[in-house]
């Protein structure tokens, strides 16, 4: 399964818990936070100031190499 940046956090991380590390490494502190996890990874990018383009592939890559 390949994430898509459309993709809500929650969604992103019940396809693996492994992807966590990854938005912590990103800058994303807050993904227990209730409300993002309903934020697609785009919109948490853009409050974060994160290319999100770099960040879905990044996740894409980890999951390809599983």
């Amino acid at each position: 399964m390949q994430v898509k940046k459309e993709m809500t956090i929650a969604e992103i991380i019940g396809i693996d818990e492994g992807i966590v590390p990854i938005l912590f490494d990103s800058g994303m502190h807050c993904i227990g936070c209730p409300s993002a996890q309903g934020e697609s990874l785009e919109m948490a990018c853009m409050v974060h100031g994160i290319d999100a383009d770099e960040l879905e592939g990044k996740i894409n890559e980890f999951l390809a190499a599983k």
